[in-house]
């Protein structure tokens, strides 16, 4: 038998439970005056007894906001499918959000036109109270865009070199040292002889993306290392599968091989092992961000490990502050730490 879905209570029905007219269960419900205190607190007692909430699409039109936060990610759809991350990011972001009964309005595009697109559709339809906003990128469209509108936001990483956020007064910054975190696999290679890195890296216009190249340039020049470069990717593993390929098919081929995800670092191990290239005997492997992929590998993969929803929930957190009347701030997470596990040995002689 077909079910008949349940009714949301009214205001018709409040007021009839209530005794008073339409009108004044509208004034009460709002904060409006127009209606005695007594009346005010019956009104609210049979909402919560009726299990009455207020429409968000009537919240926007009365300019009251839309009790939802949107995020926005232009990237390869078929890259973020397989790629842990940004579930374990989004996870953290809902329960934060569930705690203030928040919706998350998410949404896939091709660029970053269409992201600033929808920040434009969002932000006249009334759509958000805010937004998400990750990968930043060099020359960023996106903050002055919300400057512009006036949507407050939380950048979600780290900001391009020689940009420090406070340009962007209703912007916050949650980031983490990808430098830093680069140096320390650096550190660890070499620690165990390493001579020839190569760094299999994302997308080439993120700015952690490039902190990340720079940070490798300039660890292997203070430690005199010649045959260290990195190569962007679209972060699919088809990619890194395939530049995987021609750098071990090189006539010099690095001894070891770091990757900017998991997706990427389990293809480049698919592609040794086809190879016959032991790992770690004859190949050591680093993924930039673990996850289950990384753990159950064989061997399992030497990673950098964080709480990616922790990482989440922080972000959620600093957005909230702002749509609370907080100020803008820029807050440095907790730095990623290296996990060795079976994937990296000493170099081969």
């Amino acid at each position: 038998m077909r079910r008949t879905p349940a009714r949301r209570p009214t205001i018709k029905d409040i007021a009839l439970r209530s005794g008073v007219s339409e009108s004044a269960v509208s004034f009460a419900l709002n904060g409006r005056p127009g209606v005695s205190e007594a009346t005010r607190d019956r009104v609210r007692r049979v909402a919560d007894q009726l299990g009455w909430r207020p429409s968000a699409a009537a919240r926007a039109l009365s300019g009251e906001g839309a009790a939802t936060v949107g995020l926005v990610l232009a990237r390869p759809a078929s890259t973020l499918g397989v790629e842990s991350f940004f579930l374990q990011l989004v996870s953290g972001i809902q329960e934060v959000l569930a705690r203030r009964r928040l919706g998350l309005l998410f949404q896939v595009v091709e660029d970053l036109s269409a992201e600033c697109d929808a920040y434009r559709r969002w932000w006249g339809e009334r759509r958000v109270d805010g937004v998400l906003v990750v990968d930043p990128r060099a020359d960023d469209p996106r903050p002055p865009l919300l400057d512009e509108l006036g949507l407050p936001a939380v950048v979600i990483g780290s900001l391009p070199p020689g940009d420090d956020g406070t340009g962007h007064p209703g912007i916050s910054n949650l980031w983490a040292d990808d430098a830093r975190a680069m140096a320390s696999i650096v550190s660890h290679l070499h620690g165990l002889g390493h001579r020839r890195i190569v760094h299999i890296a994302g997308l080439p216009d993120l700015a952690h993306t490039r902190r990340r190249i720079q940070s490798l340039r300039t660890e292997a020049e203070r430690r005199g290392l010649t045959d260290v470069r990195s190569i962007t990717t679209d972060y699919s593993d088809t990619e890194g599968a395939e530049v995987t390929r021609r750098v071990l098919a090189s006539d010099a081929p690095p001894t070891a091989i770091v990757y900017d995800n998991d997706v990427l670092a389990v293809a480049g191990l698919a592609v040794a092992a086809g190879r016959g290239i032991p790992v770690p005997d004859g190949l050591s492997i680093v993924a930039w961000d673990d996850s289950v992929l990384c753990r159950t590998a064989h061997p399992s993969l030497t990673a950098l490990v964080r709480d990616t929803a922790a990482f989440g929930r922080r972000a959620a957190e600093e957005l909230l502050a702002l749509l609370d009347g907080g100020p803008a701030l820029r807050v440095e997470d907790e730095l990623p730490h290296l996990e060795q596990r079976g994937s990296t040995a000493a170099a081969s002689p």
